[in-house]
């Protein structure tokens, strides 16, 4: 049963008939999704399925062409830039490539929300900073570094530092091990998940690591061909009954699922 029918708790984040076409190609075809409170979401499917889309038109980074993206129950796409800037100011964000400001110390990029949207000054800042260091593992010292001094690990941790900095109700994880050996996705996968519990947040993954979305999720769906076309436990990933699940997630060349040849 859904969440948001009878009897059953309505749903942080609720997505319904989401549209999105750049051009002629039609990226979001009616995505449906419900993401329960308290929970994680991975959002699993091939490169160029309209994940990245799907994370930036919730966020209104993309204008969506129809549908409804309601936080809280109240639909963010009809709301002016003021309430929509309020709505983003509590969801916290871990980009692909960590997105740091090579200018800034570490200890001003995990602050900068902070000092930027919620006025806190440096000193309060920079204590915050050390704080949530500490929590993804790192020690306050380098929160002077510069951003080109850390390893890609480092990078992805003070990018996650700078997503709980604010204590978000919403975090959203855009392919969070990217880049990284498959230990160290381990390790990144492991602080998310302590991080989100923490908080109690309510978090969507998008992944096509099946350990990290294993790891990282209570819930998954596919995106394909525009639309949701399956969602179910996290566990269930790897023998999910469903052939265009079964075949991206065991890697399989014959399936349903066919490469589109670029002309």
């Amino acid at each position: 049963m859904a969440a948001g029918m009878s009897g059953a708790a309505p749903p942080k984040i609720r997505i319904r008939g989401l549209r999105k076409s750049f051009g002629e190609k039609r990226v979001l075809d009616g995505v449906d999704l419900d993401v329960a409170t308290g929970t994680s979401m991975v959002v699993i499917g091939g490169s160029g399925s309209g994940k990245s889309v799907l994370i930036k038109c919730i966020l209104g980074l993309i204008e969506a062409d129809d549908g409804q993206i309601e936080i809280d129950g109240r639909d963010v796409l009809r709301m002016d830039r003021r309430e929509r800037d309020t709505v983003n100011a509590g969801i916290g964000m871990l980009f692909q490539n960590s997105a740091l400001f090579d200018s800034l110390p570490v200890w001003e990029n995990v602050a900068f929300g902070l000092m930027a949207q919620r006025g806190a000054t440096r000193a309060q800042a920079r204590q915050r900073a050390a704080e949530v260091l500490a929590q993804v593992g790192l020690a306050a010292s380098v929160g002077e570094l510069s951003p080109s001094e850390l390893s890609g690990g480092m990078q992805k941790r003070v990018g996650l530092a700078r997503a709980i900095a604010a204590q978000p109700g919403i975090m959203f994880f855009d392919e969070p091990t990217t880049g990284l050996d498959p230990i160290m996705g381990a390790v990144i996968d492991g602080l998310i998940v302590d991080c989100v519990k923490r908080l109690g947040s309510t978090a969507i993954a998008i992944t096509h690591d099946m350990a990290s979305a294993r790891r990282i999720g209570d819930a998954a769906a596919m995106l394909y061909g525009g639309r949701i076309v399956w969602t179910g436990p996290a566990g269930a990933l790897m023998d999910s009954g469903n052939k265009l699940v079964d075949q991206f997630t065991h890697g399989r060349r014959e399936g349903p699922i066919q490469m589109e040849l670029r002309k």
